[in-house]
């Protein structure tokens, strides 16, 4: 717990330097008739540091929070409801950290690998993602795979630092 808290507290110190334009006084993003009892600031600090430490589960994040003043202010439940309509926030966040890191970088680190749909025996069949001429997938060759798929091409753009920039 020890290591949760104190990359918390260092993310949410970030976050406070950082992205102070983006919440009001009380740390929350936008108007909120009830007051939370985790700001969403704190909330999305819990979010980066969750997924600093590679926790991937809710249900291991909790165990882990259980008998701290964490679990005092937020429930599991309502913990998945608002980190899924903040997303656009953290969106937002991780686009400002990164303009900060990134902000006097020159060089940049250009990395891509095929996103496969499905098979490629499927192809011709296939309906996944086809609404759309523009956003419909392709066949593709990857090179340092020696193989061809259906899908997208996924480049991910990150400093020598290794501060990811973007990923288109």
């Amino acid at each position: 717990m020890h290591n949760f808290k104190a990359n918390f507290d260092k993310i949410l110190s970030v976050l406070k330097s950082n992205c102070k334009d983006l919440f009001d006084q009380n740390g929350n993003f936008g108007f909120k008739i009830k007051k939370p009892k985790l700001s969403d600031i704190e909330l999305s600090a819990m979010i980066i540091t969750a997924e600093f430490l590679r926790i991937d589960s809710e249900k291991h994040l909790f165990r882990i929070l259980y008998n701290t003043d964490f679990i005092k202010k937020i429930e599991r439940s309502v913990y998945n409801k608002r980190k899924r309509s903040r997303a656009d926030l953290l969106e937002l966040i991780r686009a400002k950290l990164a303009h900060e890191f990134n902000e006097y970088e020159d060089y940049f680190i250009v990395d891509s690998m095929p996103l496969e749909v499905c098979e490629i025996s499927r192809a011709a069949r296939s309906t996944i993602c086809k609404n759309d001429f523009e956003t419909s997938p392709e066949r593709g060759f990857c090179a340092s795979k020696n193989m061809y798929y259906y899908g997208y091409k996924l480049h991910g753009i990150c400093s020598v630092n290794g501060f990811f920039k973007a990923s288109i």
